[in-house]
């Protein structure tokens, strides 16, 4: 069993908005990660509806600061989302090791990597769009 453990240092973008749904994430990661196999279904259906929320509320976000590297953002949430649903079909059917590696090896993974370059660069975006509209006020 390996935890996943919010790092601010490591984690946060300095959007409050993201940081609260990512540090939601790293949570319910972790949950999984201890989650014994009765547990595991409900909290990875959970982690489903969360990450579809957040998917839909950043790919939103994108598109109304009109985001330049937008199209290669949201297939990659696209794509973890199939991944999720394909794994949760599983799970719901009692089929979970896959879905315990997944958790704990790719999604961890991936999680520190999307948020390293494609949600830092989103981070950077709106910061900058606030500073002007802070200047320009």
């Amino acid at each position: 069993m390996s935890s996943f453990v919010w790092d601010d240092a490591r984690h946060a973008l300095g959007v409050p908005e993201m940081d609260a749904t990512h540090h939601a994430f790293v949570e319910q990661v972790d949950r999984l990660c201890a989650a014994d196999d009765a547990a595991f279904p409900a909290l990875f259906n959970t982690l489903l509806e969360h990450t579809r929320s957040h998917f839909f509320a950043e790919d939103a976000r994108m598109k109304e600061t009109r985001f330049n590297a937008i199209g290669e953002h949201i297939s990659e949430h696209q794509r973890v989302l199939i991944e999720l649903r394909s794994f949760n079909r599983s799970v719901q059917a009692g089929k979970m090791r896959m879905a315990r590696a997944y958790v704990r090896e790719n999604l961890k993974e991936w999680f520190d990597l999307h948020l390293a370059t494609m949600d830092s660069a989103l981070a950077a975006h709106l910061k900058r769009l606030a500073v002007d509209k802070a200047v320009s006020a």
